[in-house]
């Protein structure tokens, strides 16, 4: 039997969800709720895919760690699958445990941007009403609209705007310092040009006297 694919994509990332529908309970053919397999896909990155216990596991990792993240709480999410920690203000580090014992874990790197777009791919999935929901073990799964709204990103950017606001006040002010440091280069060139012009100036007097 041929099996349905739904892809969910923001920017850099896109997940694909694999299955069937779920004839007894008489669905459309072309809505999956028998979910055999999916992929994550993230631009520049190894491709990341499992079973629908998988999904549900890493989609609980991603909101908690976010959530934690929005209320200012340490980065760190750790599980038997996935751990998650902030390696600094603008870098995530997302560590993969295979359930097979001869696979070596999988080690990622991953922006606030790309944080961002795979938590959109999430919600795309979780609001589609053509795949089953995954039932997410977060204790904020209630209030998730109100971070990851798909044209409003407002306290996810909270997160990441911060250090971009120093970087662009510390360029302000380095080049306001650059600005009165040249005006007082201008000013000290032009007292020299007028010593100078004084200087031939006398010279001429002295040589007509």
């Amino acid at each position: 039997m041929l099996q349905n694919k739904l892809s969910f994509n923001q920017t850099a990332v896109s997940l694909e969800v694999i299955g069937l529908p779920d004839y007894s309970n008489n669905e459309k053919s072309d809505q999956i709720s028998i979910i055999s397999s999916w992929k994550l896909s993230i631009i520049d990155k190894p491709l990341i895919e499992g079973n629908f216990d998988h999904l549900s596991l890493i989609m609980t990792a991603f909101y908690s760690y976010t959530d934690y993240l929005i209320n200012n709480q340490a980065g760190i999410y750790e599980s038997k699958l996935i751990d998650i920690k902030a390696e600094n203000s603008f870098t995530h580090i997302v560590l993969l445990k295979s359930s097979k014992p001869d696979v070596e874990p999988l080690t990622l790197k991953i922006g606030n941007s790309i944080l961002s777009d795979i938590v959109n791919c999430f919600e795309q999935f979780n609001s589609s009403n053509k795949v089953r929901k995954v039932n997410i073990n977060f204790s904020r799964t209630n209030q998730r609209k109100n971070y990851f709204d798909l044209t409003k990103k407002g306290k996810l950017f909270g997160v990441i705007m911060p250090p971009i606001i120093s970087l662009f006040s510390l360029f302000i002010a380095s080049s306001t310092l650059i600005y009165f440091y040249n005006m007082e280069e201008d000013k000290k060139n032009k007292a020299l040009i007028n010593t100078e012009i004084m200087r031939n100036s006398m010279k001429s007097i002295k040589t007509v006297l």
